[in-house]
């Protein structure tokens, strides 16, 4: 039975849990997992306001009640700065989950789980909350709801991804673009992001005569949003905050980009007393999504992993952080990716490898994916370049229908749903082998812990409201984040 009003909600939480002014109670965990929470995240997307706030709230307040609420990464990612964890054991797979949310989010949640894994980042980048229609409030909900379905009781990393500068914008007004970058971040942290990737790499100057004045405005723009970062963590939370060197598609990064950045990101900073960036993404040779050919396959890559390795040993050994990140890895053939946890990467970045599997590894109902191709036809016939294939074309711009068919792909029929679920796990499994994050249950419990954070009961649950979540209204742009 769908939750379709508060009454619903309120029958269905009937001797599974109880409401209170400062939480839930949840009296049969069982029963909330098994029974309530599919509805629950459906009702969280697709209800109407009052519903969306209710269900949202629930959702919060119950995975925080069974041990799998949100949490930061900054404590485990600090000692591995410190060489308490091996740079070498693994890599950390932050996944940016597009389409089929709930679906998704629980294949990668039952993959980790038969793992023992706990070492798993779920993100969205700024343009990709613009295209799959997903603001930080739903994505919370929704990847926390997956969590409890599968019976995770571990924290959960939920990560804001490419908070990114756009360059003309910058340009033209910047205070109205670090502006609409606050905005985002305010929004995300109150949503319960509790890791944040600050991009400002679009604003590196190459045109300049030394390193530290082409990293310069990079670097200030990380230490001006990291210090809203922190003064908006909730009490005993220290928010995982990551910056880039390096835009991806672009020059590989150096060893003095980096050094460069990070010693003008702690001159930015003033001598303040404010916790530093824990891990720098940098470029390799990879781009967001892969280069499609004409004939619909991806152009083969080359990974500078030397590059990844020595600048992974400066971040750690001289700045005491996790190491450097991956973006735009998805699209690797599957033998490469035990060579980012050889060569001592602190996080991968994966999103259109899974968009891809739901396009093309069957499943999909043929309708429904002609469909899709022929609204990117309608819609984006814009963004077509001279002599590009349609199979170029339709690669390239297929994510954008993922927002305009939210709906349809949250209710896929039985038989789809099940072939593209199981597509999805296997491919997670076998990503979770190559970056040998196995059995780090232990270490995620030794570093972190979900700190309590409740939330006002909504009005229409009988509170009083206060402080809530409210869904920004800009307008974010495709800037080709989002791996």
């Amino acid at each position: 039975m769908q939750i379709t009003t508060i009454d619903d909600l309120r029958a269905r939480l009937e001797g599974v849990a109880t409401i209170g002014e400062s939480g839930l109670d949840v009296i049969d965990p069982r029963r909330l997992r098994e029974e309530l929470v599919d509805d629950l995240a459906f009702a969280a997307v697709f209800g109407d306001e009052d519903l969306r706030e209710a269900s949202r709230w629930v959702i919060w307040s119950a995975s925080q009640a069974l041990g799998c609420g949100s949490a930061s990464i900054h404590e485990l990612y600090r000692a591995r700065g410190r060489g308490e964890i091996d740079a070498t054991a693994f890599t950390v797979p932050a996944i940016n989950v597009r389409a089929s949310t709930y679906l998704t989010a629980r294949q990668a949640f039952a993959a980790a789980l038969e793992r023992d894994a706990a070492t798993v980042i779920f993100e969205i980048a700024k343009s990709e909350m613009a295209y799959t229609e997903q603001r930080p409030a739903e994505y919370t909900a929704v990847i926390l709801a997956a969590a409890m379905r599968e019976g995770w009781s571990t924290p959960v990393f939920l990560q804001g991804d490419h908070f990114q500068f756009n360059a003309t914008k910058w340009a033209a007004d910047p205070d109205a673009e670090m502006e609409g970058l606050r905005d985002l971040t305010r929004e995300a942290v109150g949503a319960g992001f509790l890791n944040i990737d600050i991009d400002s790499s679009t604003l590196v100057d190459l045109s300049l005569a030394t390193v530290p004045e082409q990293q310069r405005v990079n670097a200030e723009n990380t230490a001006e949003l990291t210090r809203l970062v922190r003064s908006l963590e909730p009490d005993g939370v220290t928010i995982s905050i990551g910056g880039e060197i390096g835009e991806v598609g672009k020059s590989n990064s150096t060893e003095e980009e980096l050094r460069a950045y990070l010693d003008g990101f702690h001159e930015a900073l003033g001598g303040e007393n404010i916790e530093p960036i824990s891990k720098v993404s940098i470029q390799t040779g990879t781009s967001h999504g892969g280069v499609p050919m004409p004939d619909g396959s991806i152009a083969a890559v080359s990974i500078d992993f030397d590059t990844l390795q020595r600048l992974s040993a400066v971040a750690r050994e001289e700045y005491g952080m996790a190491g450097c990140v991956q973006h735009g890895a998805s699209t690797l053939p599957d033998e490469a990716f035990d060579q980012f946890p050889a060569h001592g990467t602190a996080e991968i970045h994966l999103a259109t490898g899974f968009q891809n599997i739901l396009y093309d590894g069957g499943g999909l109902p043929d309708d429904l994916r002609a469909e899709m191709m022929a609204w990117c036809q309608a819609n984006c016939a814009g963004e077509r370049k001279d002599g590009e294939t349609d199979e170029q074309f339709l690669y390239k711009t297929r994510k954008k229908a993922i927002g305009p068919f939210k709906r349809q792909l949250w209710t896929l029929p039985d038989e789809a749903a099940a072939t593209i679920a199981s597509n999805l796990r296997a491919k997670f499994g076998l990503l979770f082998d190559e970056l040998k994050i196995a059995g780090t249950r232990d270490v995620v419990e030794r570093f972190v812990s979900v700190v309590p954070v409740s939330r006002p009961l909504p009005p229409s649950l009988g509170g009083s409201g206060g402080a809530a979540v409210v869904a920004g209204a800009a307008v974010f742009e495709d800037d080709g984040s989002g791996e």
